[in-house]
């Protein structure tokens, strides 16, 4: 299970992001042009000393990503856009949730890219949640039935 980070553009959800992925022991994928320079305070602030646990790579842009993603893993998309819950899907161990840009989302081609769709259902007449709000829900989800959740240490 790895997250996908679509070109980001706030440092501050980048870093809980990558401080959520260290926490359940899940890699991180970041696709270029971040909207920060990658060594941003924010970032760091936000991810504090667990930006050092974080499995992360960068790549140059989405071709790089989709070049180096492993063969039958499936793209996962968090979007506004979606028809399906994220509670009716069956996650696999090696899915890749893909996280759009905060302002933006992702463009069309890369949307279309994406083997499936899936959506945290929310109240009518709001929008969207913050993306590192709908990252822990839908992984933890993942993971939950992936049986990927770490597991506590014996006292």
């Amino acid at each position: 299970m790895r997250l996908v980070l679509y070109q980001p553009d706030i440092p501050q959800n980048a870093g809980a992001l990558l401080r959520l992925a260290a926490c359940l022991g899940v890699g991180v994928d970041i696709v270029e042009p971040c909207g920060f320079i990658f060594d941003d305070r924010r970032l760091r602030r936000a991810g504090m000393d667990y930006l050092a646990a974080a499995e992360c790579v960068r790549h140059a842009g989405w071709d790089a990503c989709q070049a180096a993603r492993s063969p039958g893993s499936r793209l996962v998309l968090l979007t506004t856009r979606a028809t399906d819950s994220y509670a009716a899907f069956a996650f696999r161990p090696d899915d890749r949730l893909l996280l759009g840009r905060e302002s933006a989302g992702v463009p069309a081609a890369v949307h279309d890219a994406a083997d499936a769709r899936i959506k945290v259902p929310m109240r009518p007449g709001l929008r969207s949640l913050n993306v590192t709000l709908a990252a822990a829900i839908v992984l933890g989800e993942a993971l939950r039935q992936t049986g990927g959740l770490p597991t506590a240490a014996a006292a």
